[in-house]
């Protein structure tokens, strides 16, 4: 991980920002890993976001809304979340 991530993670570890989100690495429902990186705010509408990179391909940095990271769908009618932690940090 480069310096910058590693100290934005540990500075995001010790300021609370009012969500519980473990850091660590996730599964989403169709399969990818992803480390998630931290959860930042939306520079116009202080929604928080989660800053995470896929476990393949180019590795680029993604966000996505912490309310849609966190919702649960519906796969072949039984209910499981969008992203499950699979390792924390």
């Amino acid at each position: 991980m480069p310096r910058f991530l590693e100290m934005y993670a540990s500075w995001q570890e010790d300021n609370y920002l009012d969500h519980d989100l473990p850091l660590g690495r996730y599964q989403h429902y169709k399969g990818g890993e992803y480390d998630i990186i931290g959860v930042a705010r939306h520079s116009e509408t202080d929604e928080r976001v989660v800053v995470y990179r896929p476990l393949y391909g180019e590795g680029a940095l993604w966000v996505r809304p912490l309310d849609m990271f966190l919702e649960t769908v519906v796969v072949a009618g039984e209910v499981i979340p969008r992203f499950r932690l699979i390792s924390d940090r």
